[in-house]
C-alpha cells in the first residue's frame, strides 16, 4: 500500500463498517447511505492507497491481507477523531444497549443520563443480552450495555470495563392458573420438580442461563431445554404460552398476558447488573451515563446486598469492584 498525503475520515469509516459487516448492504444501512455511494467510497480509498482491501464475489465479501493490516489503524484513526470531536463538544451519539425494551434498570439509568447531559444524544439499542452486545461493543457498533459482567467469557471481559449498578432481585413468571401463582412470593424450594425456562440455547444470553444453572443446582429445579429463538414480544409470548414453563426473570420484568410475576425468596436470588463499555472509550455522554448509574443506584439502594441474598462467588467479586 502507498500512503497518500491526506485521507478523508469518511472513507476510513466506510472501510471499517464494511470490514465489520462483510456485507455492503448491511454496511450501507448502518451508515444511512446508499449502497452505491458506499461502494464508491471504498473504491476511492482503494485507489488512494493503491491496494485492494476486499475480495468481492457474488456470494461473499472478505478482507484482503492489506485490508486486514489496515483495519486496526483505521479504527484507531476514527477513535481519535471521535475523541477530538468529544473534546470540542461535538460528540457523535452514544449508542446504549438496553437489552430489552421492557427492562426497568437500564431504562431508568438512561433517562437520568439524558437529564444530566441534555446537550448530548444518547440513542437506545436492544441487543437482548450482554453476550450478544459484547461483540458489538468491542467492534464499536455499540458504546455501552448492561448485564452480568462475570458471566462473559474472559476474552470478552479483557476488552471491556464495567461499573456495578444493581443487585436486582429475581422473580418467576408463572401461568396465571399455575398452583404457585396464588402465592405473593415463591420460595425457591417450591420450584423443586419444576422445569424453568432461562434462555437455554440463546447465543445472546448464555450469561443468564449460566446464572440460572448455578441457582437451580442442588435444588431440584430443572433447566428448560432450548425453545425456538423468539424475536419480538409477541413471538416470545406465543412460545412461552405453548410450553407453559415458568420463566426465570427479574422483579422489573415487563408483564405478559395471562401470567403473573412473583418474587423469589428463601433465599432471594440476585441478578448482578453492571454498566459495561469498551476499554479506552472517551465520550462525554458516557461520563453522564456513568454518573447517572451511580446516582440512581445510590438513591434506590441498588447496590446494597440483602443478608438473605444469593449470588455466585465470582459475581460477588465483580460487584464489589466500585
Amino acid at each position: 500500500m502507498s500512503a497518500p498525503a491526506h485521507l478523508d475520515p469518511r472513507l476510513l469509516r466506510a472501510f471499517v463498517t464494511v470490514a465489520e459487516e462483510l456485507h455492503f448492504t448491511r454496511a450501507a444501512a448502518r451508515l444511512h447511505v446508499a449502497q452505491q455511494a458506499l461502494s464508491r467510497d471504498v473504491r476511492r480509498l482503494e485507489r488512494e492507497l493503491g491496494s485492494e482491501l476486499f475480495v468481492r464475489t457474488t456470494r461473499r465479501v472478505t478482507l484482503t491481507t492489506d485490508g486486514e493490516r489496515l483495519l486496526p489503524y483505521a479504527r484507531a484513526v476514527l477513535q481519535a477523531q471521535d475523541d477530538l470531536l468529544a473534546a470540542a463538544g461535538q460528540a457523535r451519539p452514544l449508542l446504549v444497549d438496553l437489552n430489552s425494551p421492557g427492562l426497568g434498570t437500564p431504562r431508568r439509568v438512561l433517562r437520568r443520563a439524558r437529564e444530566l447531559a441534555p446537550g448530548h444524544e444518547l440513542m437506545a439499542r436492544y441487543e437482548s443480552g450482554l453476550t450478544g452486545a459484547a461483540g458489538e461493543l468491542l467492534t464499536g457498533r455499540l458504546d455501552a450495555s448492561f448485564g452480568r459482567f462475570a458471566g462473559l467469557a474472559p476474552a470478552l471481559r479483557a476488552g471491556l470495563d464495567q461499573q456495578p449498578v444493581r443487585h436486582e432481585p429475581m422473580a418467576v413468571v408463572l401461568p396465571e392458573d399455575h398452583p404457585l401463582a396464588a402465592l405473593p412470593e415463591v420460595p425457591l424450594a417450591a420450584l423443586a420438580g419444576e422445569t424453568v425456562y432461562a434462555g437455554a440455547g440463546n447465543p445472546r444470553t448464555p450469561e443468564w442461563t449460566d446464572l440460572a444453572r448455578s441457582l437451580f443446582e442442588g435444588r431440584g429445579i430443572a433447566l428448560a431445554p432450548p425453545a425456538p429463538l423468539a424475536v419480538g414480544e409477541e413471538e416470545f409470548q406465543r412460545i412461552m404460552a405453548r410450553t407453559r414453563h415458568p420463566i426465570l426473570a427479574v422483579v422489573d420484568f415487563p408483564p405478559l398476558p395471562s401470567t403473573v410475576l412473583r418474587p423469589l425468596v428463601e433465599p432471594v436470588p440476585l441478578s448482578p447488573v453492571s454498566l459495561v463499555w469498551r476499554k479506552g472509550l472517551v465520550h462525554p455522554a458516557l461520563d453522564a451515563l456513568r454518573r447517572a448509574a451511580a446516582v440512581v443506584a445510590a438513591e434506590e439502594g441498588w447496590l446494597r446486598r440483602p443478608p438473605e441474598g444469593w449470588l455466585p462467588d465470582r459475581d460477588i467479586v465483580v460487584m464489589a469492584a466500585r
